[in-house]
């Protein structure tokens, strides 16, 4: 009873948390300092095209958008330069990183694009994502606030033609949203989002530079996490921008579930067991199936964890799919549950053809 009266309160924090985010204004700036956009690109799939496309399409006075591939024989290369000659006005280039003598071939792009960044202030954003217009003018306008150290977006998660495309879409626009809003509101922002990250040169060079998250799978948090330990603020920006996950089959879908669901949990050991209070759907059921359990009480439940995903998805992001297919959150919830408890064994994942292991500090070896 302790626990499900626990994730009640969870519940009721979420919602408070997307209150307080949908509150906050965004800064208004006069000057605004020249930005250099960096992406990693790897293939040519799904959305790449349109992703890659916004962020030429950017509403702000003066960026670099700087790209890179490992080889000249990456699909989104000739994608890349057909883009970049649409839009001559804008200073573009492609740059061919090599083959990434380490797993996080990510880090390895970005280490490649950063050494080329003629401007102090960097937007490193993934393939997969797609800006909105006025991206720019928000993250900067929040990253240029006193003692501001490093800007990170949430996301709309777009998904993909399958299944369980859609099933993980709608946990990541609402699970994963509102713990992210949760945390926001009791201890503030000490972790970054991959996906969207706004910065500086001075600020990553005072972490030990891109090199020192080489090692680390969650190099987004890790970054995050560093920035914030030198008392340097972290923000969750204003600007949500569109995830778009693939169309991953089930086992390659449920292997990439359990990747990071270790990773979360080297990552934050802590905050991984204190999950167990998100988990309000699956709390309620076991509440009701126990003997002498209450269905009143899971009826509560269910009540409450439904507030939450309409605070998140609904109300912040907006979000058309769940709109569509909110039928699919409790089985989401369900699968979030299982995902949660196989996290806490085994301490080796598959990524990129790679077997590795995660250490108890989050990095990996192998």
């Amino acid at each position: 009873m302790a626990v499900f009266t626990g994730s009640l309160v969870y519940c009721v924090l979420a919602i408070l948390g997307a209150v307080r985010y949908r509150l906050t204004r965004i800064p208004r700036l006069t000057v605004w300092p020249p930005v250099s956009i960096l992406r990693p690109l790897s293939g040519a799939e799904d959305n790449t095209e349109n992703n890659l496309r916004s962020l030429f399409e950017q509403r702000y006075p003066e960026f670099e958008v700087l790209l890179s591939v490992h080889e000249l024989t990456d699909p989104a290369a000739p994608l890349a330069r057909r883009i970049m000659a649409e839009y001559p006005h804008i200073v573009a280039r492609l740059v061919v990183a090599g083959v990434s003598p380490f797993p996080n071939a990510k880090v390895w792009s970005l280490r490649a694009l950063q050494t080329l960044a003629r401007n102090e202030v960097i937007v490193m954003t993934d393939s997969d994502i797609l800006l909105p217009p006025n991206a720019l003018t928000t993250i900067v306008a929040e990253l240029e606030q006193p003692n501001t150290g490093l800007v990170t977006c949430p996301y709309r998660a777009t998904a993909g033609r399958r299944f369980w495309s859609r099933l993980e879409a709608v946990g990541l626009n609402t699970e994963f949203l509102a713990g992210l809003l949760t945390a926001r509101l009791l201890n503030g922002v000490d972790f970054a989002i991959g996906c969207t990250i706004a910065t500086r040169k001075a600020e990553l060079a005072a972490i030990g530079g891109l090199e020192t998250l080489q090692r680390y799978l969650a190099e987004d948090f890790m970054m995050g996490n560093l920035v914030h330990r030198r008392k340097r603020k972290v923000i969750l920006s204003h600007c949500i921008i569109e995830h778009y996950i693939g169309s991953d089959r089930f086992f390659k879908n449920w292997k990439h579930r359990l990747r990071w669901a270790r990773s979360t949990r080297r990552s934050r050991r802590l905050g991984y067991i204190g999950e167990l209070f998100t988990k309000t759907t699956a709390i309620s059921l076991l509440l009701a199936a126990v003997p002498h359990g209450s269905w009143g009480f899971a009826l509560i439940g269910l009540m409450f964890r439904a507030g939450v995903q309409f605070s998140t998805a609904i109300w912040v992001l907006d979000d058309p799919l769940v709109e569509r297919f909110w039928w699919l959150l409790p089985l989401e919830d369900l699968a979030s549950f299982l995902t949660w408890i196989l996290g806490f064994f085994g301490k080796t994942i598959l990524w990129r053809g790679r077997k590795l292991t995660l250490e108890p500090d989050g990095s990996f070896s192998g």
